[in-house]
């Protein structure tokens, strides 16, 4: 007798086993124990330092010593085939003594030591002897089927023999050189063959013998113990129609599991006979077959006793843990090592069906890529299923991702659960826009698997239209967002699958769509239309449930104090059928409130809270009521789960829901009348759904408004244009409640923010909190070319560095004062406390850095070390050090603020609607930039931010004293593939710098009173904002490309501020304290028109000049002056001031008929242009008055004329660009 354990079945006539015991046939355990760990120890030692352990030639058959990743091991094995990748030679290898084939890099390969030889190899090769495959041949010209021999073993027979060495140990008597298996499946009287055997040849033919390869002597009879570690479950049948299903709770699990443990314990101990019969009457031949009864069968099955509720199109038995779970044993291996212990709730619904090969749409909160990858994989294991596909090289399987980040976390995952499988060589696919590169795109040998994304698979498609021939399964990861950022894309790639399926020869192949997603739309219901065949369905979110089950949503805006008669008002006091409606609220007052209420007016209603009968209510609930009658609940939240209640037709949310798992909960109380595709189909020709929902929106729910707009544009309901408004508010007070936080990241990358309102930071200016930083005495430059030292590289266009003086460097001079300080030993004293936003000093090799503390770990008691988060204020990158390497830093060095400044590039963003950027493009950015100066052009500053546009690296000839381009980062970005042009960035910063001039805040900000002359002059705090900030409002209301002041403005500029103090000399003098009032113009072509908003005005005067007027007026015990130097010349004595309707109006009469771009040389936030005016000529034009579309089109227009005058676009002033 002698026991051998399997390793591996590959089919009946191959399969591994390690012998366990018997005789002097079996090597010794412990001498292969002893020679791995020689093994290791000699090798951990010497594969990297010795070249003489390396292979100088890797060859098919070559017996070496790899490293297996799997095992963290050095095992001995076999070549058994080289492919070349892009950085390494990949290289299948066969482990000799574990029977497994591992992918190992050709530099974790070394020779095979001859002392390392000395044993045989451990895995021996079984097949059983005497069988043969046999198939089934159909005739149908005679209508005869007959049984004949097969060239390889079906997929079912190769399970159905697992499953016997799974369930049954074998003993076999040696006879002379063959093995005699004992028969499993003839000679029992209770088992029939034709009705519980679904391979009877198969069976039959495991009467035959075992026949092991390795010489053995007759003479001496032994038996064999076969022990099988590798299972294969079957899954039970799937049953069609829409199902509701409940699993049980996940804290009987492991009771559950002990149970199972137990039975299978006493189940070993059955006679043959017994596990014989268990075993055929278990296997099923076809397990996504339902029975005919269960075919007829539509409904919901249902325990309202039990949690977690998922709603399925088909019915689904779920795996509740591993064992039962449809997975190869090898991917079970890999998820206990990776600390999964079972399926979840989502896995355990929707591991089924994928592992079946049939189309699913799984709907869950969770975007986790198990939720598909394990039986992905698993049925990836089977070979015989892709036997008909063509012999070239090519995927049968491809993963679309919506971004390259979710891309590389499933393929990571990918490598790490296929170590145990067959080699499917996955490969990560992000190409850019260079044609050269997708052409010269070459597939690894072997490769079964490509994950990308949508856009990436068009680009394959176009260069390479024969890469996907052997395409079966496809799957889309978050598969709504790919629909709503892809839309084009993903339907050409579904019409293509769908049309290289229906090419002859397909027939036989497997085809099969997976959609992973968190929300359900109606693209997933096209895809489950058009796409898929009998898909199944499973969602866990009620809220999305109820989407797809065709539950119609309605909101009723009302107050607070309505809502009891808005309540009234939506029930339907004449039904045309039966109708139940729960009607949910927040307490026991509020229940009783609502109870009188409908009580009243005569609809039969019922209650539910604490000392209520709950087994009265569910007893009326349940009785059958008639057509047209009508049936009130009144309930809290709490009692839902007691009652189970799923047959609702009508749901009103007199209470607003908690959360989104609330609402979905009260949603599922409907279930029973979710429609399946049919079903709506119906109630579209009836033209009502059979669920209703109704949210009651009162004032006290405005924190949820923005959210219940977004799920009811999912779905069909009407949305009241009243509810559009009222979000606009809330949103708007959201947005203004953001005030603290920091600049969007995104907004000020890209220009455009895809979070929208659920991006936590602001997306405003605040010209209060972005004033330009103060890097040295005098703030950062807002206009002109600067010279920038890039040394940290966050991403491709966004950076932080220092800006580099041409003369003087004061952070120079710092930095040597800094390194001569600590050379001294005794001055490097480390800080004794370390506090939160400290100033400290850092070295870091032979250099010192000031570093800020951004926050300090928690220590443990009595821990002197503990680990601190910093900020290299002079270089922007953060780290962690710890607390004992950071110095105390003298005050002298404090002195000078932070020197790291955030440059942006401009007019730049990723590819395919990205949000970050690949990290292909920031390292070449990091390895082309980082610690080289660069001149730039700013934009606009704002904050510690500045953005450029252009980026150049300058490079000084000096032997021809010149300097040349080298390169332009822009450009470089671009030619990468992985960006694209963004002229839309510019303009949306414009937009929103316009925005915040435009804008300012008067209610919050009282006015400034300055000094002016002897007298006072009081101005708005805006006005005094924008002086600050006006360098950067000239270069961004400009043409952005050319924002650099030359000498003559600045000269021009030196003159108009002469002239202007002069003119002040002469001019009266302002009363003691004096408003500015708000103006507003409008230019006609001989004359500009101005209007004065005062009212109850009890005196005034007007002074002209030639190119400035000063006005003057007391109206409502208050004094205004307007001091205003115009933009251009008028003539004095035909210019006047006159009273129209109460108001002050000024006419000047321009000295040249030309039209004005602006009105004012300096800008001021109390003079505006009249949008309200319109002359008789421009009536014409298809917007009303006061729309934006007008006011952009005369925007374009006076840009083109400041494009004509360069003289005046330094000038600041309230031209209509600016708006």
């Amino acid at each position: 007798m002698i026991d051998i354990f399997v390793l591996k079945i590959e089919n009946p006539d191959c399969f591994w086993v390690h012998i366990k015991g018997g005789g002097r046939f079996v090597e010794n355990e412990t001498e292969y124990e002893k020679l791995h760990k020689e093994m290791n120890l000699f090798y951990n030692k010497s594969y990297r330092g010795v070249d003489e352990v390396k292979p100088s030639v890797l060859e098919e058959g070559q017996v070496c010593v790899v490293y297996c990743q799997e095992l963290k091991s050095w095992c001995r094995a076999i070549v058994k085939s080289i492919i070349s990748c892009t950085d390494c030679y990949l290289v299948e290898c066969f482990l000799v003594d574990h029977a497994k084939r591992v992918p190992v890099k050709s530099d974790r390969i070394c020779i095979a030591i001859e002392s390392f030889m000395r044993l045989p190899y451990r895995a021996k090769k079984f097949r059983l002897y005497c069988t043969k495959p046999v198939t089934l041949r159909v005739d149908y010209s005679n209508n005869s089927a007959e049984i004949v021999p097969a060239n390889r073993w079906d997929v079912a027979a190769i399970k159905y023999f697992q499953n016997l060495l799974n369930d049954l140990q074998f003993c076999c008597n040696r006879f002379g050189r063959h093995i005699n298996a004992i028969c499993l499946a003839s000679d029992t009287p209770e088992m029939k063959q034709d009705e519980k055997d679904p391979l009877p040849q198969h069976s039959a033919a495991l009467k035959a013998h075992l026949s092991w390869h390795w010489g053995v002597h007759a003479g001496n009879s032994l038996s064999i113990n076969l022990c099988f570690t590798n299972v294969v479950v079957t899954v039970p049948p799937l049953e069609k129609g829409i199902t509701v299903a409940v699993q049980a709770d996940r804290k009987n699990e492991s009771t559950l599991h002990q149970k199972i443990t137990q039975k299978q314990e006493i189940e070993k101990g059955l006679d043959k006979k017994t596990v014989c019969l268990k075993l055929l009457q278990f296997l099923n031949p076809d397990p996504l077959k339902a029975s005919e009864e269960h075919d007829k069968k539509e409904g919901f099955h249902m325990n309202v006793s039990l949690q977690h509720p998922v709603v399925l199109s088909n019915k689904i038995d779920p795996c509740t843990t591993l064992e039962t779970a449809p997975l190869f044993p090898g991917l079970r291996k890999e998820l206990l090592r990776d600390h999964v212990l079972g399926p979840n709730h989502i896995q355990s619904y929707s591991w089924p069906p994928i592992a079946h090969g049939c189309d699913s749409v799984i709907i869950s909160p969770e975007n986790d890529p198990l939720v598909y990858l394990p039986p992905l994989i698993t049925f990836l294991q089977s070979r015989n299923s892709y036997v008909s596909l063509p012999a070239r090289n090519g995927p049968v399987a491809l993963i679309i991702c919506p971004g390259w980040k979710k891309a590389e976390q499933v393929f990571e995952l990918l490598e790490i659960y296929t170590r145990g499988s067959r080699p499917l060589h996955p490969q990560l696919l992000l190409l850019g826009l260079n044609k050269e590169e997708i052409k010269n795109m070459r597939l690894p040998r072997g490769c079964e698997v490509i994950i990308t994304t949508p856009h990436n698979v068009l680009r394959l498609l176009e260069c390479h239209s024969l890469l996907f021939l052997r395409l079966c399964h496809l799957v889309f990861d978050e598969a709504e967002v790919l629909f709503s950022e892809a839309n084009d894309q993903m339907l050409n790639i579904l019409e293509y699958f769908k049309n290289h399926l229906s090419l002859d020869g397909r027939e036989s192949t497997p085809r099969q769509i997976v959609a992973i997603g968190s929300h359900w739309n109606k693209n997933l219901e096209c895809l489950t239309q058009e796409f898929m065949n009998d898909p199944y369905v499973v969602i866990t979110s009620m809220e999305e449930a109820a989407i797809y089950g065709n539950v119609q949503q309605m909101v009723q805006l009302c107050l607070e104090c309505d809502k009891v008669s808005t309540l009234l008002q939506v029930l339907d006091f004449t039904p045309t059928s039966a109708q139940k409606t729960l009607v949910f609220t927040s307490s026991k007052e509020e229940t009783d409130m609502v109870f009188k209420a409908v009580e009243s007016t005569s609809i039969f209603c019922l209650k539910v809270q604490p000392g209520i009968d709950f087994d009265y209510v569910v007893a009326q609930w349940n009785k059958k009521i008639s057509s047209g009658t009508h049936a009130v609940l009144v309930l809290t939240e709490d009692c839902m789960s007691a009652l189970g209640i799923t047959d609702a037709t009508r749901v009103i949310h007199f209470s607003f829901p908690t959360s989104p798992r609330s609402f979905g909960a009260r949603l599922y109380s409907m279930s029973a009348n979710f429609q399946n595709s049919v079903e709506k189909v119906l109630s579209l020709q009836q033209g009502e759904p059979k669920a209703k929902s109704i949210l009651l929106l009162t004032e006290k729910s405005t924190c949820h408004a923005a959210g219940v707009l977004r799920y009811l544009e999912r779905t069909n309901a009407k949305i009241p244009p009243e509810l559009y408004d009222f979000i606009a508010g809330v949103l708007e007070a959201k947005e203004d409640s953001k005030s603290g936080r920091p600049l969007c990241h995104y907004l000020k990358t890209f220009g455009v923010c895809k979070g929208g309102n659920r991006c936590s930071d602001r997306h405003r200016i605040n010209l209060q909190i972005d004033l330009p930083r103060k890097v040295t005495d005098k703030t950062l430059p807002t206009a002109g070319n600067v010279t920038m030292l890039p040394l940290f590289i966050v991403d491709a266009t966004r950076y932080f560095g220092r800006i580099v003086g041409k003369l003087t460097d004061q952070y120079t001079t710092l930095a040597e004062e800094l390194n001569e300080y600590y050379k001294k030993t005794g001055h490097r004293l480390s800080v004794d406390t370390v506090e939160k936003l400290a100033v400290c000093g850092l070295q870091e090799e032979n250099s010192f850095h000031r570093v800020q503390v951004l926050e300090v770990a928690a220590k443990e008691e009595n821990c002197v070390f503990y680990s601190v988060h910093i900020k290299y204020i002079d270089e922007g990158r953060s780290g962690q050090v710890q607390n004992y390497q950071l110095l105390h830093l003298p005050e002298k060095f404090q002195a000078l603020p932070p020197q790291a400044v955030e440059f942006i590039v401009c007019r730049v963003k990723p590819i395919d609607k990205e949000t970050e950027w690949h990290p292909k493009v920031t390292r070449y950015i990091h390895q082309k930039i980082r610690g080289k100066p660069h001149e730039a052009k700013i934009v606009l500053t704002l904050g510690n931010t500045i953005w450029v546009d252009p980026m150049v690296r300058v490079t000084r000839l000096l032997d021809l004293k010149t300097s040349i381009n080298e390169y332009n980062v822009r450009s470089e970005i671009l030619s990468t593939g992985m960006g694209v042009d963004n002229p839309e960035h510019t303009q949306e910063l414009q937009k929103l710098f316009q925005n915040a001039a435009m804008a300012p805040e008067k209610k919050d900000l009282p006015p400034l009173v300055l000094k002016c002359g002897k007298s006072e002059l009081a101005v708005p705090a805006e006005q005094n904002m924008l002086d600050r900030i006006r360098p950067s409002s000239q270069s961004i209301q400009g043409e952005v490309r050319s924002i650099v002041p030359s000498a003559e403005d600045d000269a021009i500029t030196d003159d108009d501020e002469a002239t202007q103090n002069k003119k002040a000399e002469d001019s009266p003098q302002p009363p003691d304290k004096c408003f500015y009032p708000i103006i507003k113009w409008f230019d006609k072509r001989d004359v500009t028109v101005l209007k004065i908003k005062l009212q109850d005005i009890t005196n005034y005067d007007c002074k002209f000049f030639t190119q400035r007027i000063v006005f003057s007026a007391s109206a409502g015990g208050r004094s205004y002056l307007a001091d205003m130097e115009l933009q251009g010349n008028i003539l004095r004595e035909k210019s006047a001031c006159l009273l129209k309707s109460g108001q002050p109006m000024i006419i000047l009469v321009k000295e040249k008929e030309e039209p004005w771009r602006s009105l004012l040389k300096l800008k001021n936030p109390n003079v505006t242009y009249d949008f309200d005016y319109l002359e008789d000529s421009e009536q014409k034009s298809p917007f009303p008055i006061g729309i934006g579309p007008k006011v952009y089109q005369l925007a374009a227009e006076d840009e083109e004329e400041e494009d004509q005058s360069p003289e005046d676009s330094d000038t600041e002033s309230d031209d209509l660009a600016a708006y």
